[in-house]
C-alpha cells in the first residue's frame, strides 16, 4: 500500500467501521472533516476512486458518489481526465488554524470542549459550567434600551397586512399582503433605493418583491380567481395533514412529565441547551454544516433569522442586502423592515452571476444555494466559491436560507454552503416545510463575530422562544421522530411530483418542466399555443385555478410569449393535482377536460 493510500486509510477509517447502510454518508463526513481540519490541504490530489476503494475495502461506487457529492458542495474539484483535488473554498477557524473571530463570546475557546460523536462531530460543551445561563451566556443584557419592533413572536415583518416602515431609504412602504403573500396594490416594500450600483432601482411604481400578484396596475398575474378558488397551485405550503400528531403528542407528554420547574422560567435567548445540542447534531449529520451548539440560536423561523441579522448588519453600517433574482420576495420585505435596502442580483443556471454581484457593491447577500427558490437549481461549486471569495474580499456576510434543503429525490441533498466558511455564512432553517409553519420554530448558526449582537437582539425582541415548544422539538429530534417525518414526507411529495408531471404531459402537452429534482414545486413552461400569458392567467383565474407566474419572483420579463408558472404540489392530494391540471387545461384550451371536479 502506498504512503498516500495508508494516509487515506487512517483518515477515513471511521467510514469503514460504520454500518453498511451508513458507510457512504460516513465517508463523506470524514472527507469534509479532513478538508475543514486542514489534514487534506487545498490542492491535494486524492487517490483515484478505484485505488481508494481498494485501500478502504469498499465499493468503487461508494467512493465515486462521495467524490461527486463533495465536488458539488465545493470541498473538492474534479478536472476531467486529471483526477480529483481538494478545493480552496473552505475557510474559517477549522482550515485557518483556529481563527475563530468570534468577537469575544462565540465558540468555546480553550475550554476543553469534547465532541459527542453525534452526527459526525457536533461540539458538546464540557466546561463544568451551567450551559444556558440566563441572559444568553455570551450576550449579557447591556441595558441599551434598543427595544425591538417585532416583539411578541419576533420578525418585524410578518406579512399580515402590516405597514412596512422603511425600504432602505427611510420611506414608508405600505405593502399589504394576504395570507399567501399576494399584494393588493400600493408601493413596494423592500424597494431598493438605487444604492449598490443601481442594479435594482427600477422605479416602476409596481410592487416588485411583494410576494405575488403585486400592485402593478394591469400587470400580468394581478388577478385573483373569481367565483372562488377550486384548486390552488401556488407554492409555499406543505401538506399539513402529514403533521405527526401522535408522535408530537407523545413527545409533549414526555416533556411535561420530566421538565424541571426551573426550566419554565425565562429562557436563554439562544434557546434551550438540549434543543441546540440536538439540532447541532442533526444539522451536522444531515446538512454538512459546522454546528457548534454555542453558536446556534433558536428563532421563530427563517423570517426572524432574517430580521435579527438585518438589525445587526444595519447597526454595523450595512445599508443594502443583495437578493436573488428571481428569488423569494419575502427576503426583501424582511430586510426592508430593518432599514436595509435590497439589490436584486441576476441568476443563471449555475447560481448568482459574479459580474453583477461585484458591480452591485453589496457586502451582504441572502441566497438559497442548495435548492434555489424558485428556479429549483442547485448552485455549482464554482459559484459557491465565487460568492464566498466576494464576501471575504469586502468583509461581508452571506445569509443561507436552506429552503427545502432536505427534500431531494434523485440523490443525496447537496450540503449547505455554511460548511465551507462558518465565519462568513449565517445558516438559517426551520421546520416550516418538514412539520408545519405554524410551529414558528427555526434556527440560525451565527459566525462568532456576530454572535453577541444577534443574541442580544433576540433577547430584546422577544426574550426567547417558548421553552415547552423547544423541549418538545428536542425530544422529537433526539428520539428519531424528525428523521422519520422527513422520510414520510419525502415519499409523499415524490409521488405527488410524479402525478403532477404526468398530468401536465397529458393535458398540457409540450409543457417543459424544470426544478423537479428537489423541493415542493416545479417550474412549468407552457407553450404560447395555449395563449398569451395575460389571457392564460385570466382564463385560469376564471375557472377557479390559482396560479403564480414566475415573473412575480424577479425583474425579468421574458418576451417569448410562453407562460412560466411556479406550481406547488406538496399540499395537494394526487387526485386533486390531476383534477386541477385537467380543469386548467379545459379553461385554456388544452387536451380534453371536463372542468375537473
Amino acid at each position: 500500500m502506498s504512503s498516500h493510500g495508508q494516509a487515506a486509510w487512517e483518515l477515513l477509517l471511521p467510514a469503514v467501521g460504520a454500518p453498511a447502510r451508513r458507510r457512504g454518508r460516513a465517508l463523506q463526513e470524514a472527507l469534509r472533516e479532513g478538508v475543514r481540519s486542514g489534514r487534506l490541504a487545498a490542492g491535494t490530489r486524492l487517490p483515484s476512486t478505484r485505488a481508494l476503494a481498494a485501500d478502504l475495502g469498499v465499493s468503487r461506487g461508494l467512493v465515486t458518489e462521495a467524490y461527486e457529492q463533495l465536488t458539488a458542495e465545493g470541498y473538492l474539484r474534479s478536472d476531467r481526465g486529471a483526477g480529483t483535488w481538494v478545493g480552496d473554498a473552505v475557510r474559517g477557524r477549522f482550515a485557518d488554524g483556529g481563527d475563530d473571530r468570534d468577537g469575544g463570546g462565540g465558540a468555546a475557546r480553550g475550554r476543553g470542549d469534547a465532541t459527542d460523536g453525534r452526527g459526525g462531530g457536533a461540539a458538546a460543551p464540557a466546561r463544568g459550567e451551567a450551559d444556558g445561563a440566563r441572559g444568553g451566556g455570551t450576550a449579557a443584557a447591556r441595558g441599551r434600551g434598543d427595544a425591538a419592533d417585532g416583539r411578541g413572536g419576533g420578525a418585524a415583518a410578518r406579512a399580515r397586512g402590516d405597514a412596512y416602515r422603511v425600504d432602505g431609504g427611510g420611506t414608508a412602504a405600505r405593502a399589504r399582503v394576504d395570507a399567501h403573500g399576494v399584494g393588493d396594490g400600493g408601493t413596494r416594500a423592500g424597494a431598493t433605493d438605487g444604492r449598490g450600483g443601481g442594479t435594482a432601482a427600477r422605479a416602476r411604481g409596481d410592487a416588485h418583491g411583494v410576494g405575488g400578484a403585486a400592485a402593478s396596475r394591469g400587470r400580468v398575474g394581478a388577478r385573483r380567481p373569481t367565483g372562488g378558488t377550486v384548486v390552488d397551485f401556488r407554492p409555499g405550503t406543505p401538506d399539513l395533514s402529514l403533521f405527526p400528531r401522535a408522535a408530537w403528542s407523545a413527545a409533549h407528554r414526555a416533556v411535561l412529565a420530566r421538565l424541571p420547574h426551573p426550566e419554565l422560567g425565562y429562557p436563554d435567548p439562544r434557546g434551550l441547551p438540549e434543543l441546540r445540542a440536538a439540532l447541532a447534531a442533526m444539522l451536522t449529520r444531515r446538512r454538512g454544516v459546522v454546528a457548534d451548539p454555542e453558536r446556534l440560536v433558536v428563532c421563530s423561523g427563517v423570517a426572524q433569522a432574517s430580521s435579527l441579522l438585518g438589525f445587526v448588519l444595519r447597526a454595523r453600517g450595512f445599508d443594502t442586502v443583495g437578493v436573488e433574482d428571481p428569488g423569494s420576495p419575502e427576503h426583501a420585505r424582511l430586510f426592508a423592515s430593518t432599514g436595509l435596502g435590497t439589490v436584486w442580483l441576476p441568476l443563471d443556471e449555475e447560481g448568482l452571476r459574479p459580474e453583477p454581484l461585484a458591480a452591485s457593491g453589496v457586502r451582504a447577500v441572502v441566497v438559497t444555494p442548495s435548492h434555489q427558490f424558485p428556479s429549483g437549481i442547485s448552485w455549482s461549486a464554482e459559484r459557491r466559491a465565487a460568492l464566498l471569495d466576494r464576501v471575504r474580499a469586502v468583509d461581508g456576510y452571506v445569509l443561507e436560507d436552506d429552503y427545502d434543503g432536505d427534500f431531494r429525490y434523485d440523490r443525496a441533498p447537496v450540503g449547505a454552503l455554511q460548511g465551507l466558511d462558518p465565519e462568513r455564512v449565517v445558516y438559517a432553517g426551520s421546520v416550516s416545510k418538514s412539520l408545519a409553519p405554524g410551529l414558528r420554530l427555526g434556527w440560525m448558526l451565527v459566525p462568532g463575530a456576530l454572535l453577541d449582537e444577534v443574541v442580544e437582539r433576540k433577547r430584546t425582541m422577544d426574550l426567547g422562544n417558548p421553552v415547552l415548544d423547544q423541549a418538545v422539538l428536542a425530544e422529537f429530534v433526539t428520539r428519531g421522530g424528525y428523521d422519520r417525518q422527513l422520510r414520510r414526507c419525502q415519499r409523499a411529495y415524490r409521488e405527488r411530483r410524479d402525478v403532477l408531471l404526468a398530468a401536465l404531459a397529458e393535458h398540457l402537452p409540450g409543457t417543459g418542466v424544470s426544478g423537479i429534482a428537489a423541493g415542493l414545486h416545479v417550474i412549468a413552461r407552457v407553450p404560447k399555443d395555449f395563449g398569451p400569458p395575460e389571457r392564460f392567467l385570466a382564463r385560469a383565474a376564471g375557472a377557479g385555478v390559482a396560479l403564480r407566474p414566475l415573473e412575480e419572483y424577479g425583474t425579468a420579463r421574458p418576451a417569448d410569449g410562453d407562460v412560466r408558472l411556479v406550481i406547488g404540489y406538496a399540499h395537494l392530494a394526487p387526485s386533486a393535482l390531476t383534477a386541477g391540471i385537467r380543469r386548467l387545461a379545459a379553461a385554456v384550451g388544452g387536451s380534453d377536460g371536463d372542468g375537473g371536479g
